[in-house]
């Protein structure tokens, strides 16, 4: 846990008067691509465990052939796909189902390989580590199978339905449930490592940065020390949040039910700015390259400067937006309510292509080596890739 746990205070040589002084400095990213070991990139919701929603691994699609994409293939659950979204790892893509299922399909053909029954809905996106597929389910659980055969390995029960993902780093399961419990556990053994009833939203999943881990409470964000769960700041602002926080840069990034993005500073939780848009912010934000996206239930996608909150473009969907949008590149991919998968321009917002579904798609896409994943309330799980 030792680059978890890494101190903010920075000595440092005042040059010519050879002066130690002491300066604060905003909490390093630890889902800096960069550092090896600390996570599995692309193995769970979001991306990373900051939540950042770039996959900077992506080298084949781009602005310049996006408007290419076929279908790949798709592969049909027992019921929708709801909010559930899809996480790739290894060859494999998981993906939850309101059958009750956990599927694993390969991810070049989308051929059936296993699925695990749970006792409810699931809407919680899959996390992937180190061989294991954590998911959790409406039957209040939380599911650790081995990723290759689904074989149960545990469950930990919690005290109500979870639709919140599971976000796994350096060893350690992080999870908000919907009786309010953020609850820590060991990632091999499941154990309780130390919970708290911090009594957040059901559908927003836990950030980890820096030795922090950002969790939405009854109407606030939290901070708290990822080690033993000691409080470090809550916003102590009238908020009602159901997207899950993203951190970059050292600023955390939320979406609000009041029709707000907020931020705050990552390391004290000042807010900095906000963006109103013109209706309720589901969807959790992605920063990349300096810029923010996120999807509202005003049917837009909005691009802002991350550093100051300037609206850079705006896109206008048919319908509202509950899914988060996904960056490669100079791409953004976002689902839409009115059953559309869409590709946008990162820089300019321009439409570089879309994909009809048969349902609402409010699933976050996942984009690995050159295919495009997503799921919809039809109950298929579509993949997209390049003509061959």
């Amino acid at each position: 846990m030792k680059n978890a746990t890494l101190c903010c205070l920075v000595l440092f040589l005042t040059v010519g008067t050879g002066t130690a002084q002491l300066r604060m400095l905003p909490p390093p990213n630890l889902c800096d691509v960069t550092t090896p070991g600390l996570f599995e990139p692309k193995s769970q919701y979001r991306f990373d465990p900051c939540h950042t929603g770039y996959n900077p691994y992506e080298v084949t699609l781009n602005s310049g052939n996006v408007a290419k994409l076929v279908p790949a293939w798709q592969y049909t659950t027992g019921d929708a796909i709801f909010f559930a979204s899809p996480t790739v790892a290894n060859g494999i893509v998981y993906i939850g189902s309101d059958d009750q299922n956990l599927y694993a399909l390969n991810a070049s053909t989308g051929a059936f390989l296993w699925k695990y029954g749970t006792g409810g809905l699931v809407h919680s996106s899959p996390a992937v580590a180190n061989g294991v597929v954590y998911v959790g389910s409406d039957d209040h659980n939380l599911y650790a199978l081995n990723a290759s055969t689904g074989a149960l390995l545990w469950t930990y029960p919690t005290g109500n339905e979870i639709w919140s993902s599971p976000t796994v780093t350096l060893g350690v399961v992080f999870l908000l449930s919907s009786d309010g419990l953020l609850s820590t556990l060991n990632a091999s053994t499941g154990t309780l490592l130390w919970r708290d009833g911090i009594g957040g939203g059901s559908l927003s999943s836990p950030a980890v940065s820096a030795g922090t881990v950002y969790a939405v409470c009854p109407t606030a964000l939290c901070a708290k020390e990822t080690r033993f769960g000691n409080p470090l700041w809550s916003t102590g602002t009238d908020l009602s949040l159901y997207s899950s926080p993203a951190v970059a840069n050292g600023v955390v990034y939320i979406g609000s039910y009041d029709n707000n993005l907020y931020t705050f500073d990552a390391l004290t939780g000042a807010p900095l700015w906000q963006y109103t848009t013109g209706n309720q912010i589901w969807s959790s934000p992605a920063i990349a390259n300096g810029v923010v996206y996120f999807g509202s239930a005003d049917n837009n996608i909005y691009a802002l400067n991350a550093a100051t909150g300037a609206l850079l473009w705006q896109y206008t969907t048919l319908s509202y937006i509950l899914s988060s949008p996904t960056v490669v590149n100079d791409v953004v991919f976002v689902g839409s309510a009115d059953g559309n998968l869409y590709a946008l321009n990162a820089n300019t917002g321009a439409l570089l292509w879309y994909y009809t579904t048969g349902g609402e798609v409010d699933s976050s896409p996942a984009v690995v080596n050159g295919v495009v994943y997503v799921g919809s309330r039809d109950g298929n799980l579509y993949a997209f890739h390049l003509p061959k």
